[in-house]
Parts: structure tokens; C-alpha cells; sequence
């Protein structure tokens, strides 16, 4: 049986914005740092039951992202995707890698830019039928 949790996060800097050059090395930016720091409070204040944590840590999560942006067409859907993940999966103590399904939507909220969140954490996934699973 699939659990949910949901969350709303502020809308994560652009991929343009995450990321500056330091002595050479690639390093989050003030920006993402900043958000990342403001999404990790808000996370760290949800209280997921122990089963969700389990199914999630355990078996797989799916994710459902609904980005509110300012504008239409200022920025790409995905842009914000990785930064986002990351932080969730890091305060849930999932394996980002056990994420097996990603579903986006853009939106338009010029007053309030946010991304709206729901987890799904699966016990089992289909894989291709055709592939065996090592």
C-alpha cells in the first residue's frame, strides 16, 4: 500500500542560480544555500509516520511537483528539480536514488511562487518487463 505526504516549499533558485565558481570548483550558490537552508527548516518541522519513512527508505518514492512561478515562460519547469530533491530526499534520509518517478506541472502564481509537493512512498516498482533487476 503507497503512503502520501505533502509539503509546501519556497519556489527553489533557478538552475542558472544555484551554482558559482570558487577557486575553480563548482559550489552552491548564496542563493541555493539560503534555500536550501529555509526548505530544510520547513521539512525538518513535518512529521512523517514511521511506516511512510520506512516504505521510503526501504522501497521507492515518487514525487508530484506543482512549481508556482512568477511568470509563464521566465523559466524552465525543470530548472528547480534537482535543488528540490535533493533537500527532500536528504531530510527524509532516502536514497535520492530511490526515486522512480517524477511528475511536474508549471504553474502561475506571480504573488506567491512556491512549489507545492506530494510523496509517495511505494513498497514495490515495476521495472521494464523486458530487464531483470540485478
Amino acid at each position: 500500500m503507497a503512503e502520501f505526504m505533502s509539503v509546501t516549499l519556497p519556489l527553489p533558485p533557478g538552475v542558472n542560480n544555484q551554482y558559482a565558481t570558487v577557486n575553480g570548483r563548482r559550489v552552491l550558490s548564496p542563493a541555493a544555500r539560503r534555500w536550501k537552508q529555509e526548505a530544510q527548516k520547513i521539512l525538518g518541522r513535518l512529521e512523517p509516520t514511521a511506516s511512510f519513512l520506512a516504505t521510503a527508505r526501504a522501497g521507492y518514492l515518487s514525487l508530484f511537483i506543482d512549481f508556482y512561478f512568477e511568470t509563464p515562460l521566465r523559466r524552465d519547469l525543470d530548472g528547480g528539480l534537482k535543488i528540490a530533491q535533493d533537500v527532500i530526499c536528504q531530510s527524509l534520509g532516502v536514497d535520492d536514488r530511490r526515486v522512480v518517478d517524477i511528475h511536474l506541472v508549471k504553474r502561475i502564481d506571480p504573488l506567491h511562487p512556491r512549489i507545492e509537493v506530494e510523496l509517495e512512498a511505494l513498497e514495490t516498482w515495476a521495472f521494464d518487463a523486458e530487464h531483470r533487476v540485478l
